[in-house]
């Protein structure tokens, strides 16, 4: 079997409702997560409450499109 090639050490902190904080290797600064458009929509988070941003989802996405 071979070695463990590659282990993420991330940090995610719950900031309020739908946002969070990850703290991602090569990131100086931490990255946030949100809801936006359909997404804030379909789970009933106003944009005057939560300022949108992408979502975990959004990069999952892009990681798998890049």
């Amino acid at each position: 079997m071979s070695e463990v090639a590659y282990r993420g050490e991330i940090r995610i902190e719950r900031v309020r409702g739908p946002v969070r904080r990850a703290w991602l290797p090569g990131e100086a600064e931490p990255v946030t997560f949100g809801v936006h458009g359909a997404i804030a929509e379909h789970y009933g988070v106003s944009p005057e409450e939560f300022p949108p941003h992408a979502t975990t989802i959004d990069y999952v996405i892009a990681a798998a499109a890049g």
